[in-house]
């Protein structure tokens, strides 16, 4: 039997307003990040001495040692800031996606593509200024001119044609999440079964396109603004089974290992860059800038020491990439 996919966006938030069918139109997103209002936010002597004894001399020389020393310590200081400050703003924008983009105890961003992002800036004499966006929103953003790179766990993989891409700087694959309890245990099990992917996201991409001889007919897909209403729609039971990239789903397992489990075989190996505007010579030049810089801090072990600082299997994360070669 087939089954008529139905896709809904689903997000928790007013009672009887949480869930309608994405073929409506553009339905309000309660609770969720307004990004690009937001992001909106963000715009935008001589030293000259008389003789005298010579203890006087020793002491005299010493204090203007000290004195220009310390001056040029401050002057340096100032001019390292001064410098910084000067520097050219990049506008990298993502939405929150642990352990990749997120914000800290302290309130500042961190996260992999962080770190990565802010070594890139420092190498190429960038600035860098990071937006939380709304991932629905990230083209209409791009296009737009509200940022120059999206940069946030992004799947180069099926969208070699739709941007500028920098990178790949590391592999990745889209897996599928289920119960522990779960009768599923391969991707063919999923046949008639609910599904829950972020919006806009690859696992929203792979579904949509419907049946295929690996992807077998699901009942429903639902489709989340953020990845841990995923989470919270498969804890409730109002799905089957989530998808996602396999790093940010085991972040968000953490210590409910023994909750959850993911699947053996991944519904797609995937390649990650940082997008911008295509059609664009600014947005060209920049994407090849950066990849230029990533192959750099590939080589020199920068991006190696990020991912291990994370808990990620360095080696395997950059198997192919940093060589210059593809997986």
């Amino acid at each position: 039997m087939k089954f008529p996919l139905r896709r809904e966006r689903y997000i928790p938030g007013k009672k009887n307003e949480s869930k309608r069918n994405i073929s409506k139109g553009n339905p309000r997103i309660f609770g969720a990040y307004d990004g690009r209002k937001q992001m909106n936010d963000y715009k935008r002597k001589k030293y000259k001495g008389a003789k005298k004894k010579i203890t006087a001399a020793i002491a005299a020389a010493c204090a203007f040692f000290f004195a220009a020393a310390a001056f040029g310590g401050c002057e340096k200081k100032d001019t390292s800031e001064a410098e910084a400050n000067n520097l050219p703003v990049l506008r990298i924008a993502s939405d929150e996606y642990s352990p990749y983009f997120y914000f800290g105890e302290t309130g500042d961003v961190e996260g992999i593509d962080v770190e990565l992002a802010t070594e890139a800036c420092r190498r190429m004499g960038y600035k860098p200024q990071f937006m939380k966006i709304l991932w629905l929103n990230k083209d209409a953003i791009l296009n737009e001119g509200e940022a120059d790179l999206l940069w946030g766990c992004f799947s180069m993989t099926g969208r070699e044609d739709r941007y500028e891409w920098a990178g790949p700087y590391m592999n990745s694959r889209q897996v599928v999440v289920v119960k522990q309890s779960s009768e599923i245990q391969t991707l063919a099990d999923l046949y008639d079964k609910r599904i829950g992917v972020q919006m806009t996201t690859k696992p929203d991409e792979i579904f949509s396109a419907g049946a295929t001889d690996k992807i077998p007919e699901i009942r429903d897909l639902y489709c989340f603004s953020q990845m841990d209403y995923t989470f919270a729609a498969l804890r409730k039971g109002y799905v089957d089974a989530i998808a996602g990239h396999e790093t940010a789903v085991m972040n968000f397992i953490g210590n409910a290992a023994t909750k959850y489990r993911v699947l053996d075989e991944p519904l797609m190996k995937v390649q990650l860059g940082a997008a911008a505007k295509k059609d664009s010579p600014e947005g060209k030049a920049l994407a090849g800038k950066l990849t230029k810089t990533f192959e750099e801090m590939g080589k020199d072990g920068f991006t190696a020491k990020v991912l291990t600082k994370y808990g990620l299997d360095a080696e395997k994360a950059l198997e192919g990439i940093s060589d210059g070669g593809d997986e």
